[in-house]
């Protein structure tokens, strides 16, 4: 609709009719929903919905309601139309992809510009949906203007990849899991949240009064948990390394302890849980605005990563995406440009990193940089730059230049971009939860669906 003409209440005659047709989509249901903050589950919730008698979820009155006020206030009468009344009769729902084609017929004219419209609404099979009738005073003087543009409006829900992961992980037997400290709220009630979404069955291992009193504090009941009892945090990161050790639990999750204190039992030099390959943390992250998950790394272990050691949290990075179910991860390589100069040390660590993939040193994913954050996330960006590129404009994996960078990046995401992450340590014989006390609960679930996914799907041939 380029104009919009309405028709003042001289012109119009009893018979005079106007129809507009819309096709009812799930992004209607959503809006209308978040305007209003209908949670019906027969509107909202798909699952919910497919139990009932029309198995999906059906339009809000709402809907039918806006469209009315739309045909009257653009076409009949149009502009300038007050509404006094409407009266509607819901024949029958209208479900999604359904389309609802809507007639207003002028039914009377009275005194005072007052007209009535007879309503009649009918979806795609013919049948009828609803009936009804407005009331309203027409215009009294002719109006033509150009249409103005409708505000482009985007629908997030925040955490809806994470959620699906944590549904596909939820299908996997519990990952056994010593939970390190989880002696505050936080931490205990992360770890209670994994083993009743099915994720997680946890060992809890710290000062026993210290954990119970945690758990009064929250309310909830700790059942048959398994609580290894140790005197303090140090001897708790300790005892959590030897139980992964002895294969009793596939992973850890962090408490209520350092970061430092945690990773420094992991590497111990009385054997910890290295292997040949460097530790590095790996940050899934749902950003609203991204197409898909992306993956964040290293922003938590390596602070100024040599090439060989970025390699290794490639590889770490891959292993991880290739769990996920990504089948060929992509790999952007960070620098502030993108172009390979001896000035700035991560363009030829990022060109240098390219040229290992392609020559095997870094397997399942495929690697490309340097490349700046904005023409790897856009390819119109890298189109402008005249960049071709495999992974320009649709990277699952960002390698940042070192964890300052990474930190940074990962953050805004979050607090800028209203993302919401998960993550975790990779490279060690058992995936490492490093949960914060700034986590949501969502992000400590995803966290422990990460785990679980890394050592259920591990990829056949890692790096």
């Amino acid at each position: 609709m380029t104009m919009i003409e309405n028709r003042p209440f001289d012109e119009i005659q009893v018979g005079d009719a106007a129809v507009i047709e819309r096709r009812l989509a799930r992004e209607d249901v959503a809006t209308l929903t978040s305007l209003t903050g209908d949670l019906n589950p027969f509107l909202v919730d798909p699952v919910f919905a497919s139990a009932h008698k029309f198995g999906e979820p059906v339009a809000p009155a709402a809907w039918a309601l806006a469209l009315v006020s739309a045909v009257v206030g653009t076409r009949l009468p149009g502009p300038g139309t007050i509404i006094l009344s409407q009266t509607l009769d819901y024949i029958r729902p209208v479900g999604l992809d359904d389309v609802l084609t809507l007639t207003v017929t002028v039914a009377e004219k009275g005194a005072d510009r007052r007209v009535v419209l007879a309503i009649a609404g009918i979806n795609q099979a013919g049948k009828a949906v609803i009936e009804g009738k407005v009331e309203v005073i027409a215009p009294a003087e002719k109006i033509t203007r150009k249409a103005v543009g409708l505000p482009e409006i985007r629908l997030m829900r925040r955490g809806a990849r994470l959620a699906d992961l944590i549904e596909r992980a939820a299908k996997f037997p519990p990952l056994k899991a010593a939970i390190v400290h989880p002696c505050d709220e936080a931490s205990l009630g992360g770890a209670l949240d994994a083993r009743d979404l099915g994720l997680l069955e946890p060992i809890l291992v710290g000062p026993e009064a210290k954990i119970r009193a945690a758990a009064a504090k929250l309310g909830r009941d700790l059942g048959a948990l398994t609580i290894v009892a140790v005197e303090h945090s140090h001897a708790a990161a300790d005892k959590a390394v030897e139980l992964a050790q002895e294969g009793v639990v596939d992973a850890l999750m962090k408490g209520s302890l350092h970061t430092d204190e945690l990773m420094a039992a992991v590497v111990s030099h009385n054997g910890g849980l290295r292997t040949d390959r460097r530790l590095s943390h790996v940050f899934v992250m749902d950003v609203p605005r991204y197409p898909k998950l992306l993956l964040i790394t290293d922003a938590a272990i390596n602070i100024a990563p040599t090439l060989e050691e970025k390699r290794d949290i490639a590889q770490n990075a891959v292993d991880l995406a290739l769990a996920l179910g990504i089948p060929v991860p992509k790999i952007a390589v960070l620098s502030a440009v993108e172009t390979v100069t001896s000035k700035i040390p991560s363009t030829v660590d990022a060109a240098a990193l390219s040229k290992m993939a392609d020559r095997g040193q870094i397997v399942g994913g495929v690697v490309d940089g340097p490349l700046a954050f904005d023409n790897a996330i856009s390819a119109e960006a890298a189109k402008t730059k005249g960049i071709t590129s495999a992974v320009a404009g649709q990277p699952d994996i960002l390698l940042c230049p070192d964890l300052e960078s990474g930190n940074m990046v990962a953050k805004q995401l979050g607090y800028l971009a209203d993302a919401e992450s998960s993550g975790l340590v990779l490279g060690a014989r058992v995936p490492v939860m490093l949960t914060s006390r700034a986590d949501s609960a969502a992000a400590r679930a995803a966290s422990a669906a990460l785990a679980v996914l890394r050592v259920r799907c591990a990829p056949k041939k890692a790096g």
